[in-house]
């Protein structure tokens, strides 16, 4: 599950409200956390919060879940950096994404991550989305990538379940692919994925894991079922740019106060209604003011 980052309205990092946070997690179910990744705001966080959100993580869960740390940039030296970070921290694994912006060759993201592989201190998870970086971790490129002993996965956020077949028949078959599509996610499973990191489980934890319990266990029904519950939800997180519905989903469950970064900004007062009606819908109980 990708944490969001919960903030203060200042823009404070709130450590309080993220050990509630992980304390619900747990209790509904959730298997692992991502801490600092898209969904964390990353791009606005300091090395120090960075190592400091993934040390509070790690005390917090005390082994009880898996904790990984989001560390990529669009800079091979700076995701080195910041992967070792994430190691000092005491993370599980770092999830590193694509270098976004500056769109490197397939070429390019062999050499960028076997150099924060090399040199990161921690298990690497590869992390595409091209929908957000403008650059697409191609099969072939993440399969050579599966042979270097310190990466453990790919988070493959691309829809669909046919980028899926190609990995598994490239990749080692004790490889961890892992969806990075909610409204896919279910699917990926059941053809054979892994898991899923998701956006929709800040919210509803113990329906996601319903979902992924049956799906993994190929049971395709009771996985489409309770997915189907979900499916507003994984809609609704995207009415604007993740992670700004997700961060108002979770303040409506009192869990963390209305604290979000710039250049992003709180949820549109005209999407209230949508995101509200899809919590409603999978269940959840919500309040209209949140927690401060």
């Amino acid at each position: 599950m990708a944490l969001v980052t919960p903030m203060t309205a200042d823009e404070a990092l709130d450590y309080s409200a993220l050990e509630r946070l992980l304390s619900f997690h747990i209790s509904e179910g959730t298997q692992g956390v991502v801490i600092a990744g898209t969904t964390g705001e990353s791009p606005t966080l300091s090395g120090k919060e960075l190592e400091t959100l993934v040390g509070r993580a790690v005390e917090i869960c005390a082994g009880r879940i898996p904790v990984i740390g989001g560390s990529g940039t669009n800079s091979t030296a700076r995701t080195i950096e910041l992967t070792r970070r994430v190691a000092r921290a005491g993370a599980d694994a770092a999830l590193v994404v694509t270098p976004y912006y500056n769109k490197p060759t397939q070429r390019g993201l062999l050499a960028h991550y076997t150099a924060v592989a090399d040199a990161g201190g921690v298990p690497v998870i590869l992390y595409n989305v091209p929908g957000r970086t403008g650059c697409d971790l191609q099969p072939e490129t993440a399969a050579a990538l599966a042979a270097h002993p310190a990466i453990a996965g790919l988070k493959e956020a691309t829809p669909g379940t046919e980028r899926l077949a190609r990995l598994k028949e490239l990749c080692p078959e004790d490889f961890c692919l892992l969806s990075g599509d909610d409204a896919t996610g279910c699917e990926f499973m059941l053809a054979g994925g892994s898991g899923v990191i998701s956006v929709t489980a800040n919210a509803a934890p113990g329906l996601m894991r319903q979902a992924c319990d049956a799906a993994l266990r190929g049971q395709s029904e009771q996985a489409r079922e309770a997915d189907e519950r979900l499916s507003g939800l994984h809609s609704a997180m995207f009415l604007e740019p993740n992670p700004i519905p997700v961060k108002w989903a979770v303040a409506r469950l009192g869990l963390m106060g209305e604290g979000i970064r710039l250049p992003l900004t709180w949820l549109d007062d005209r999407f209230h209604p949508a995101v509200a009606s899809a919590m409603r819908a999978a269940g959840l109980q919500i309040e209209m003011q949140s927690s401060t």
